[in-house]
């Protein structure tokens, strides 16, 4: 999973997030409230810059476009911005309000308060002029648009109308985290991306089960013209209702939760870089379920970077979610997020027609030579070719299914060929394992594999057992 080539437009309130953290000793003689004695402070870009510090954090390009007032908040705001790599910084200068600044007093690993400063001022039409200018000039060359709305200004009818109408004609995705209950403002939403309160509120209906979800969303999607709302939903996980697709609820993954602040901003910024990367929605909606997961985890407002990401989708991964027979472009995928923790993937392969004590030990030693094992199946067709036309006895579906059960085995594809070179050549295993019967020289792919650093196995077998001879000894029955 590779962000680096995708570029994310962030559009909307940008604030400063202070937290002042220290300790709380005693209560003061002034009044009933606890004395918080400083120790350390931090700052950092929030709201639209918050998710632009996500994209990047995740590996993405991000230009952020917002308003700044000329003030100290403001020239820490653009300090925090600049220390981040990849964020381009297109935020429009103003005087007529200051830097929105939210500062949050934190002792022993929890908010005691929060102030906030603000302006309530409307928008100012030399504000808006000025950021669709800024707007038209950034928007080239992205592969996608996330507006930010806190609901402080920025997000103004003839912002958003800008925006939707310069992404249109470029035909760039653009998702929403709204704030207004109105979602015609939103006309032109590719995704929007509520909660479930905000669900609610906007759609006036109930949002307690599934089926309420669905009916909310689809009422808030005609509403907005949108492609899709993903609804998220707490503890209750993440649904995705799309216009012209499948229903899709997945669940959160169970977790001691710090601090919700900022996730619904990794949830945005990460579908908005899956979807520019080419992922669908469903896949996009993994990858930010697991960034959510990650942030939820910590302390403040947080980004997950894409290692983490990657480790919490492997930990989401059940039995129930993992396909018994991986596509071989998902088999890629899987197979570069565990190389990129640093394990070790390994690749076997065979007809595995009825699986006996023979398969079982190589697989066994197999799975001892690497962290995770991958194993090729011949398909029906490609068996009846190298065995005859009585064979494959099991068909392909049923063998995947067993071998997806084996202990050893971390996942399982097929190929049509008569032999696994291109699936090799595709997955680029570390270690290449084959039984000792073969020589080294006549295991196809070895010398990819080694040209690339790996090495080979050649496994001992369990001796008097074939699936040749369990046949025979089936039909001699």
């Amino acid at each position: 999973m590779d962000f680096s080539a995708v570029s994310i437009l962030c559009v909307g309130d940008v604030m400063l997030d202070r937290f002042l953290y220290g300790s709380m000793e005693r209560i003061s003689p002034e009044a009933p409230v606890p004395v918080l004695l400083l120790d350390k402070r931090r700052e950092m870009a929030g709201g639209a810059g918050n998710v632009a510090s996500n994209v990047t954090a995740l590996g993405g390009r991000a230009i952020l476009v917002g308003l700044v007032g000329n003030d100290e908040a403001g020239g820490l705001l653009r300090s925090a911005l600049a220390a981040r790599p990849n964020v381009v910084d297109a935020t429009v200068s103003t005087t007529s309000r200051p830097t929105i600044c939210k500062t949050r007093f934190i002792a022993a690993h929890q908010q005691v308060v929060r102030t906030d400063e603000e302006s309530r001022l409307p928008l100012q039409a030399s504000e808006a002029a000025d950021l669709c200018a800024a707007l038209e000039a950034r928007i080239e060359g992205v592969q996608a648009v996330v507006v930010s709305d806190y609901g402080k200004g920025v997000c103004s009818p003839q912002v958003l109308e800008t925006v939707f109408r310069a992404a249109k004609a470029r035909n760039i995705p653009v998702f929403v985290d709204p704030k207004s209950p109105d979602y015609r403002l939103y006309c032109g939403a590719t995704c929007i991306t509520p909660n479930a309160r905000e669900l609610a509120e906007a759609s006036g209906l109930p949002v307690e089960t599934e089926a309420m979800v669905e009916a909310a969303a689809r009422k808030v999607m005609a509403d907005a013209e949108a492609d899709a709302i993903l609804a998220t939903r707490s503890e209750k996980g993440m649904m995705l209702v799309q216009r012209n697709g499948a229903v899709v609820s997945i669940p959160t993954r169970a977790r001691e939760v710090f601090d919700v602040s900022g996730a619904g901003d990794t949830v945005i910024a990460t579908m908005a870089l899956a979807v520019g990367s080419g992922l669908s929605f469903e896949q996009a909606m993994r990858v930010a379920n697991a960034a959510a997961g990650v942030v939820v985890g910590k302390l403040g407002t947080a980004t997950a970077d894409i290692q983490e990401v990657l480790h919490e989708l492997d930990e989401q991964s059940g039995p129930d979610e993992a396909p018994h027979l991986l596509p071989l472009a998902a088999a890629r995928a899987q197979v570069q997020r565990w190389q990129a923790r640093g394990l070790k993937v390994g690749f076997t392969n065979g007809c595995f027609d009825i699986l006996h004590p023979g398969h079982v030990s190589l697989l066994a030693e197999a799975r001892a030579a690497c962290d995770r094992l991958v194993v090729a199946l011949n398909t029906d067709a490609s068996i009846s070719r190298l065995k005859g036309p009585e064979r494959p006895v099991n068909t392909l579906d049923s063998r995947a299914r067993v071998m997806a059960a084996v202990r050893y085995v971390d996942a399982v594809v097929a190929f049509e060929e008569d032999t696994p070179l291109e699936t090799i050549k595709a997955l680029m295993p570390d270690v290449l394992i084959k039984g000792a019967d073969y020589k080294p020289e006549d295991v196809v792919g070895v010398d990819v594999v080694t040209a690339a650093g790996g090495r080979l196995v050649l496994a001992d077998l369990a001796q008097g057992h074939s699936t040749t001879s369990t046949i025979g000894r089936i039909r001699g029955a």
